[in-house]
C-alpha cells in the first residue's frame, strides 16, 4: 500500500511538473498600458466613477460592455483591466 501511494504521488508530481506556468497578469501589455500611463488610469477610474454614480457596478455586464468598447478590448480583458484600475487607482469604485 505505501510503495503504491508512493507510486501515485510520484506520477502526480510528474504531471504536475509538466503543466506550464502561465505568464502574469502584471506583464501583460494590457495591464502596462494604464501602469505606465496614470492619465489613462485615472480616465478610466472617473468613467468607472460615472458608472457607479448611475447605480452600476464597475464589474456589471453593461459596464464592461462599455469599457471593452471605448478601449478596443474584448469583455474578458476590459473586465481585467477594470478590476486592476480599480485595485490600484480607484478603490471607492464598487
Amino acid at each position: 500500500m505505501t510503495r503504491l501511494r508512493h507510486c501515485g504521488l510520484s506520477l502526480a508530481a510528474t504531471i504536475l511538473s509538466l503543466i506550464p506556468v502561465a505568464p502574469a497578469l502584471a506583464d501583460s501589455a494590457l495591464l502596462e498600458s494604464v501602469k505606465q500611463n496614470p492619465q489613462k488610469a485615472k480616465a478610466l477610474c472617473a468613467e468607472l466613477q460615472a458608472l457607479n454614480a448611475r447605480g452600476l457596478s464597475y464589474n456589471s455586464p453593461e459596464a464592461t460592455a462599455q469599457i471593452a468598447k471605448q478601449q478596443g478590448l474584448n469583455s474578458t480583458d476590459a473586465e481585467i483591466l477594470s478590476t486592476y484600475v480599480v485595485g490600484l487607482y480607484c478603490p471607492k469604485v464598487r
